[in-house]
C-alpha cells in the first residue's frame, strides 16, 4: 500500500472494489464508524456538530453521526437533502431521518451569516478529494465559520477545500482522518490538516493491483475532431496475413481514428481485403527488410503509436530491420509483440517514462527475453516488476492472469478465458493497447492495463455466445461493450 495516493488513483481503486464485490456502502460504513471511534476516544462527552456535503464525503459524515447519536449531534447538510448525489449517502441520510436525528439543511449562505458553531467537536464532512477550483457557497462560508470556531475540528478524508498547492482556503483541522491511504499532500501541510490518521476501511492491498472498470479510459469528448483519438501504425505481415489485420481492426474498434498497416507487398492486397476501413501501405518485398526502414520512418512521423511484430516472420533480415526501426525512433511510443520480440536486445535503452515501450510476451517469449515465470501470482508480480525495471519497458505478460508492470507499479488482469487460446487474440490485444496509448494521455502502464482488461472482458462476452468456438474476430466485435463496462 502506498504512503500517499492521488485522488484519481483512489477513484480507480473504489470503482474496482465494486467489481470485486466490495461495495461503496460497506466502505462508507467502515469510514464513518472509524471517524466516530476517533471522536469517542478523545471525548467521552460533549457537543458535536457535523457539517455534511451532498456527496460521499457527506455520507461518511452521516455514518459518523449515527454512531454518535448518544452525543445528540447537530447535523447540518450544506445544500438540499434531495440533491444528495449517491445512493449510499442517501441511504445513510434516510437512516438518520428514521432515527429522528437533529438534521437541518443549509440552502443559502445567509442561513450561516449570524451563526456561531459553538461545539466541543466539529466534524467536517463537506467536500472530499473530487472538488476542483474555487469552493462555492454556502460551503465557503461554512469553512470560514469552522476556522473561527474554538472547537476541536475533525476533517473527513481531507479538510474541505484542501488543495496541496494552495491550502490556505481550506478548513484548518486539528485532526484529519483519511481513508485507505493518505491523499497527496496531506503530510506536507500540518498547519491545515493537523494530525493525520490513516484509517483502514477494508480494502486489501491486493485490490489495488487488480484491473477493473476503474481502469477504463474516459469517454471521448463530444467536441473531438478527426485525428484527436489517435493514429496507429501497425507494422506486420509477410509470413502471415491475418495477424496484422486483426491488430488493426482491434485498434479501430477501440476507437483509434486512423489505422495504417505497413506490410510486405506480397500480402498487402490480401490484408486490404479484410476491411475497407484499413489503410494499407505496401512495402518492398516478401518480408520486412532494411530497405523498408526509411519509408517506415516517414510513416512513423505521421502516427502517434506503432504496433509492431504481428505475422512478420523470423527472417534474420526482418529482425535486423525491426531493431533498426525501434532504435531510430527513440521518442516514438511502441507496442512490441510476437515476432518483433525476438529482435530486441535487452536491456533496452532508457527512453524515459513518456516513450517507454510496451512489450506483450506470453510465458515462452518472456523467458526468451530473459525473464523468469513463477507459478504463484505474488512471485510472478515481483519478477515482472524486476524485469521491467531492469529493461526499461512496460511488460504485459499474457497468461491466465495477465501481469502488467512499468518497474514500479504492478497490475493484474483476471478477465479472459480458456477459449481465448485460439490464434489471433494476442494480436487483438496489441491493437487494443496501441489504440488506447494513441487516443488517451495516459502512461504506458495504464494503457497496457486497460488493454488487458478490455480484451479479456471482450473475450468473456464472446465466450458466452460462442463458447470454445469463439474466434479472434468475435472478440473484436465485443470490444465496444467491454469498453463501456457492460
Amino acid at each position: 500500500m502506498k504512503i500517499e495516493i492521488t485522488p484519481s488513483e483512489m477513484h480507480r481503486i473504489d470503482r474496482n472494489c465494486v467489481d470485486l464485490g466490495l461495495f461503496p456502502l460497506q466502505l462508507m460504513e467502515n469510514a464513518g464508524a472509524y471517524v466516530a471511534r476517533v471522536v469517542r476516544a478523545r471525548f467521552d462527552r460533549g457537543t458535536v456538530i457535523i457539517l455534511a456535503g451532498t456527496g460521499n464525503n457527506g455520507g461518511d459524515g452521516f455514518v459518523a453521526a449515527r454512531h454518535l447519536l448518544d452525543y445528540d449531534p447537530e447535523i447540518l447538510i450544506l445544500g438540499r437533502a434531495r440533491d444528495i448525489a449517491t445512493d449510499e449517502a442517501r441511504q445513510n441520510w434516510q437512516i438518520l431521518k428514521n432515527l429522528d436525528a437533529n438534521i437541518s439543511e443549509i440552502r443559502d449562505s445567509s442561513e450561516l451569516s449570524d451563526s456561531e458553531l459553538d461545539a466541543d467537536v466539529i466534524i467536517d464532512a463537506m467536500l472530499g478529494t473530487g472538488v476542483q477550483g474555487r469552493v462555492r457557497e454556502p460551503t465557503a462560508s461554512a469553512i470560514r465559520l469552522i476556522n473561527a470556531s474554538d472547537a476541536f475540528i475533525v476533517a473527513v478524508d481531507v479538510p474541505s477545500g484542501f488543495d496541496p498547492n494552495n491550502p490556505s482556503h481550506s478548513v484548518h483541522a486539528d485532526l484529519t482522518v483519511t481513508f485507505h491511504s493518505a491523499k497527496t499532500g496531506l503530510f506536507g501541510h500540518p498547519e491545515v490538516t493537523g494530525e493525520v490518521k490513516v484509517a483502514e476501511i477494508g480494502i486489501p492491498a491486493r485490490a489495488e493491483r487488480i484491473a477493473g472498470t476503474g481502469d477504463l479510459p474516459p469517454v471521448r469528448s463530444a467536441g473531438s475532431h478527426k485525428g484527436d483519438s489517435g493514429r496507429v501504425l501497425v507494422i506486420g505481415g509477410g509470413a502471415f496475413t491475418g495477424a496484422p489485420a486483426l491488430a488493426a481492426l482491434a485498434a479501430l474498434r477501440t476507437g483509434a481514428d486512423r489505422v495504417t498497416v505497413a506490410t510486405p507487398r506480397n500480402v498487402a492486397h490480401e490484408i486490404a481485403g479484410f476491411s475497407p476501413n484499413l489503410i494499407i501501405h505496401a512495402l518492398s518485398g516478401r518480408y520486412l527488410v532494411h530497405d523498408d526502414t526509411l519509408v517506415i520512418d516517414a510513416l512513423i512521423r505521421r502516427h502517434d503509436v506503432v504496433v509492431i511484430g504481428m505475422g512478420l516472420g523470423r527472417e534474420s533480415e526482418t529482425a535486423e530491420a525491426v531493431l533498426e526501426i525501434i532504435t531510430a525512433n527513440p521518442d516514438t511510443r511502441f507496442v512490441i509483440d510476437a515476432d518483433a520480440l525476438r529482435a530486441l536486445e535487452m536491456p533496452m535503452p532508457d527512453r524515459g517514462r513518456a516513450a517507454m515501450p510496451i512489450v506483450t510476451p506470453h510465458a515462452g517469449e518472456f523467458k526468451q527475453l530473459g525473464g523468469t515465470v513463477a507459478a504463484g501470482i505474488d512471485e510472478r508480480c515481483e519478477l515482472v516488476r524486476d524485469f521491467s525495471l531492469k529493461n526499461h519497458v512496460v511488460t504485459l505478460l499474457k497468461g491466465a492472469i495477465d501481469v502488467i508492470s512499468d518497474g514500479e507499479e504492478v497490475r493484474t488482469n483476471h478477465t479472459g478465458n480458456a477459449g481465448m487460446t485460439v490464434g489471433g487474440t494476442g494480436d487483438v490485444l496489441a491493437g487494443v493497447v496501441g489504440a488506447l496509448l494513441a487516443a488517451h494521455d495516459v502512461p504506458a502502464a495504464a494503457a497496457a492495463t486497460a488493454g488487458a482488461f478490455i480484451t479479456g472482458t471482450a473475450g468473456d462476452f464472446a465466450f458466452r455466445k460462442f463458447g470454445y468456438g469463439l474466434l479472434a474476430t468475435d472478440v473484436i466485435e465485443c470490444i465496444p461493450d467491454a469498453m463501456q463496462g457492460v
